[in-house]
């Protein structure tokens, strides 16, 4: 056995051997942080930003619908690349499956969904500015897709402060930062998905600034969109990536059952998305349930500088959850209530105290609302 043969096969051992540690402490991983409330009514939830074998996805619908049930999920948004005239909405085994797509075009990619027309005079990789219209005219909602990532960000400034969506927080994206650091990030979720998928898909989940910071930026100019999308693509798995994330509606946004009619519950949950009310929860950390962020406008999304917004929490546990502010606002010395410091605009977040890499704990994001711009006071008050 050759010199460099022996180191070869030392460092896969040594590799091996981390990952089965990582492997072994994710049978330690306890979840939910925040245990469910039975007092509270359940959300309607679902993935949004899901690829299938229609494009580079390796699940068919049929296996997407399966894991997407299995995950207690009521609706997917596919999002085939470039998938210019896909199915028709339709229930399967129980989930509601949605025709979207992600355009390929020249500044990056758009995620649209929403569509009341076929689209037209769009062709993959064209014009962003002719992909951007094209999904207006059709009636949808477009949504600048992993807009920082390293691979594919969004690069025409103008058509980025026309599109009213955001993927602030995205999980393809948390999976190619870890893909960077291999040994620190990647491999710690790899041998924990080994024993526990869904957390190892959560410690994929360590957000960098730069989104937020870009997404402040243009939320400044109108309200914006929020979202997390799940960008599965079948690795890592569907089922685990839906358990850990998705998007969710409050009962005051859509209470009661979706229709039996596809297309009328496509209807229904495609402008709850778009609505700015919907919420990206981290479900494996818990479910959303008594969560409210009041004292802005619902209409407009909008508050005067001065105003206190205050923060509704559900039911938890001293110090493992906590509310984090960003923009143009101040949080209380109590946690719950933040003032309206603009200007600008806030973004304001719960985060809970997650299980960790070993078998300590690390902060993560929990429930995530779309931002709150804060306008300035009129003349007198």
């Amino acid at each position: 056995m050759s010199l460099g043969f022996r180191a070869v096969l030392g460092v896969l051992l040594l590799l091996l051997g981390i990952a089965g540690f990582f492997a072994f402490a994710a049978g330690f991983a306890d979840y939910p942080v925040v245990p469910p409330s039975p007092k509270e009514k359940a959300w309607i939830r679902g993935a949004y930003h899901v690829h299938t074998t229609r494009s580079d996805g390796n699940g068919t619908p049929a296996k997407v619908a399966a894991a997407a049930k299995a995950a207690g999920l009521d609706f997917v948004v596919l999002t085939d690349h470039n998938d210019l005239k896909p199915p028709t909405a339709t229930w399967m085994d129980g989930v509601l499956l949605i025709p979207g797509v992600e355009l390929s075009t020249s500044a990056g990619h758009l995620a649209a969904f929403g569509m009341q027309r076929p689209l037209q005079d769009v062709k993959p990789w064209g014009p962003s500015e002719q992909a951007v219209a094209a999904v207006e005219a059709a009636g949808g909602t477009a949504v600048l897709a992993h807009p920082v990532q390293k691979k594919n960000p969004w690069t025409d400034e103008a058509t980025a402060h026309q599109v009213p969506g955001f993927e602030l927080y995205s999980a393809d994206t948390f999976f190619r930062q870890a893909l960077r650091s291999p040994v620190s990030r990647l491999l710690p979720a790899l041998g924990a998905s080994l024993i526990n998928p869904v957390h190892g898909v959560m410690l994929l989940v360590a957000p960098e600034p730069e989104p937020t910071a870009r997404f402040l930026e243009l939320a400044r100019e109108r309200p914006r969109l929020a979202l997390c999308a799940h960008d599965a693509h079948g690795l890592p798995a569907y089922e685990a990536v839906f358990s850990a994330l998705d998007m969710e509606f409050p009962p005051e946004l859509l209470s009661g059952r979706l229709s039996q009619d596809a297309r009328e519950a496509a209807a229904q949950v495609t402008k709850a998305l778009a609505s700015t009310q919907a919420l990206c929860v981290f479900r494996a950390l818990g479910a959303p349930e008594g969560f409210a962020l009041e004292g802005y406008d619902a209409q407009t999304r909008e508050a005067p500088v001065g105003t206190v917004l205050t923060v509704r929490l559900p039911e938890h546990l001293p110090g493992t959850v906590e509310v984090r502010v960003w923009g143009d606002g101040r949080l209380a010395p109590d946690g719950q209530h933040i003032e309206l410091t603009g200007p600008g605009v806030v973004q304001v977040e719960v985060w809970a105290h997650a299980p960790g890499r070993f078998f300590g704990h690390e902060w993560r994001p929990w429930l995530v609302p779309s931002p709150v711009r804060v306008v300035p006071r009129a003349p007198g008050i």
